[in-house]
């Protein structure tokens, strides 16, 4: 058969080493359908059951893999549908392909049906983004389009008019005028570990030797630099504190240590930055800026990639442009031995107070069911390379808290887009590309709810993913914002009584349980991760628990209050859960 633009997409795909595409077919995209039908041998293509599904998919895969993401939709209402997961890849810096459909060129202009002009829609999203408009662009507008990808961590998107899909690759439509030529290029990219410049590693040198009280943050840039980040640690006397995007980086129960910052982090982490008076930040540049030392507090050294990213939050005296583990290889030497760690032995006993009453929030007798114990059970009896994915909500706080890194584990949310529904084909995405491992997606009913399809689609695709799902029949995120504006909660709950969502699980083929009561809950978590095939587990959680911060403000404490002077519903639930938490701390 003669090779259509279609196929020529898909062949150069394969030439990348993109071996799976996730999409949702459509008469938009029928010649590039074709494309991906010839090459089926060498690239997988993952039939959902929504486009934001697949960009999501394209997404975590992304994350995951450090390779190309790939998502296809079709023209119009398919394209529009990819939008959040992209933004979720262009915010969290992975590298993400979007193909989708156009109207045939012949009608364009004349609100032809599902007429949607995707290079417009797609100008912010997109670093590459370009509608394909001669068979003569291809497979040169590929390359261009992943190499931007690639190099820029981001997302790319082209557009393919569905006349354009169909024809022939050497079909030359036009009368050629200017002195161009059609782009001639190859399947190659070049990304070398960056190495810092000597001045700029001496100034950071120069900064941090200096330091008495030094703090490290470290961010998911510097997720394969853990041994890198523990020995400078280990020079330094210093903390590491975590952002909740780097949680892997280096393992919860290592002794440098003190967990996450933010809202959703530690008291002793965010205690520490309060009294820091050096900071070392490497791979992240942390969106919180009220949990960062205040400017003029600390001096500030920033080791990243990106050079735009470094001095965003506060002013850095030492910037340094960088792969991260190459920068802190080249920075240890210059490292002064430091034998005072009091600043560090202050803030380790600080964290060992603070995993007690961690631990002890983990109360197996709670009815409703705790959700701190139900992601404790997860933690206790997941393997020690399971990938947990997660959705943005009460389950991040949860997770953050009580989902341990140790071993080869590993974990995933949308960081700086903070989206509700990635978790479910995070999850799909993650499995597929990792089929020896346990995956499990740590999943609220809300965001369960938006995308549920798709446990149908590991179920066809015999995916051996785990949901859990911390059902507390709301919006638990939101609720407690509310309360901490001082408002009363409004429209955040769901009707009475909570989904069955285990029913939805059986009908797909799949493992499915409710679980209402605590002493269940173990025995029914372990038997659905040693499941076979796709599982779920919904757990009832009590709707009332606060994700309170590590550290609760005196602005916090007020508003809760006037909250509660205001009308907020559900008072006295709420303060018992409140007090038997409390107690629960003071008994640890």
């Amino acid at each position: 058969m003669q090779e259509i633009v279609g196929e020529s997409l898909a062949r150069r795909l394969v030439e990348w080493g993109v071996d799976t595409v996730f999409g949702l077919p459509g008469d938009g995209i029928n010649g590039l359908m074709e494309g991906f039908r010839r090459q089926r041998e060498k690239l997988t293509f993952v039939l959902v059951h929504h486009e934001e599904a697949a960009a999501f998919m394209a997404t975590g895969y992304a994350k995951a893999t450090g390779r190309l993401g790939v998502c296809v939709a079709t023209s119009g209402p398919g394209a529009i549908h990819l939008l959040n997961g992209l933004y979720d890849a262009k915010l969290d810096h992975v590298p993400v392909l979007a193909i989708t459909g156009m109207q045939e060129t012949s009608v364009l202009g004349q609100n032809y049906q599902q007429e949607v002009h995707t290079p417009l829609l797609y100008q912010d999203v997109a670093v590459y983004n370009m509608m394909v408009t001669n068979p003569r662009q291809l497979p040169g507008l590929v390359d261009i389009a992943i190499r931007n990808a690639l190099a820029k961590r981001t997302v790319a998107h082209l557009s393919f008019p569905n006349d354009v899909q169909v024809a022939a690759l050497d079909e030359d439509p036009y009368r050629h005028v200017s002195p161009g030529e059609p782009p001639a290029s190859s399947p190659v990219v070049s990304r070398p570990a960056v190495p810092a410049e000597p001045a700029d590693l001496a100034r950071a040198a120069e900064l941090l030797n200096a330091g008495t009280k030094i703090a490290m943050l470290v961010g998911v840039g510097a997720r394969h630099a853990r041994d890198e980040v523990l020995a400078v640690a280990a020079a330094l006397g210093s903390p590491i504190v975590k952002t909740l995007s780097g949680k892997m980086v280096v393992p919860d129960d290592h002794p440098l240590t003190t967990g996450g910052l933010g809202l959703l982090g530690t008291r002793p982490s965010e205690e520490l930055m309060e009294e820091c008076d050096t900071l070392l930040m490497v791979g992240t540049s942390f969106p919180y800026a009220k949990f960062l030392p205040a400017p003029g507090q600390a001096r500030v050294a920033q080791i990243d990639i990106d050079a735009s990213l470094i001095g965003m939050r506060l002013p850095v005296d030492a910037p340094v442009t960088a792969d991260a583990g190459v920068a802190l290889r080249q920075l240890l030497p210059l490292l002064a031995a430091r034998t005072d760690r009091s600043f560090l032995t202050k803030y380790q006993r600080e964290r060992d107070a603070w995993r007690a009453e961690m631990v002890a929030l983990q109360d197996p007798t709670r009815d409703p069911i705790a959700p701190q114990y139900l992601i404790s059970c997860v933690d206790e009896a997941a393997t020690s390379d399971a990938i947990l994915t997660c959705d943005s909500g009460t389950i991040a706080t949860w997770s953050a808290r009580h989902w341990t890194i140790r071993g080869r584990r590993e974990f995933y949310l949308s960081g700086n887009l903070a989206t509700m529904a990635p978790g479910l084909p995070y999850a799909i995405a993650m499995q597929h590309a990792f089929p020896g491992r346990q995956v499990i997606a740590f999943v609220g009913d809300g965001g369960f709810a938006m995308l549920m399809a798709e446990f149908l689609t590991a179920a066809r695709h015999q995916l051996p993913i785990k949901v859990i799902i911390n059902n507390n029949n709301s919006y638990g995120q939101i609720l407690w914002e509310q309360i901490v504006l001082g408002y009363p909660e409004y429209a955040v709950r769901h009707r009475q009584p909570e989904a069955d969502f285990a029913a939805w699980a059986r009908a797909c083929g799949g493992y499915g349980a409710k679980v209402t009561d605590p002493r269940a809950l173990p025995g029914v978590i372990r038997d659905a991760l040693s499941h076979p095939g796709p599982a779920l587990v919904d757990c009832d959680v009590n709707p009332d628990e606060p994700p309170m911060p590590g550290k609760v403000g005196y602005d916090q404490a007020k508003h809760f209050t006037e909250a509660f002077l205001r009308g907020q519903p559900h008072k006295a639930a709420t303060l018992t859960t409140v007090a038997r938490d409390k107690i629960n701390e003071l008994r640890s």
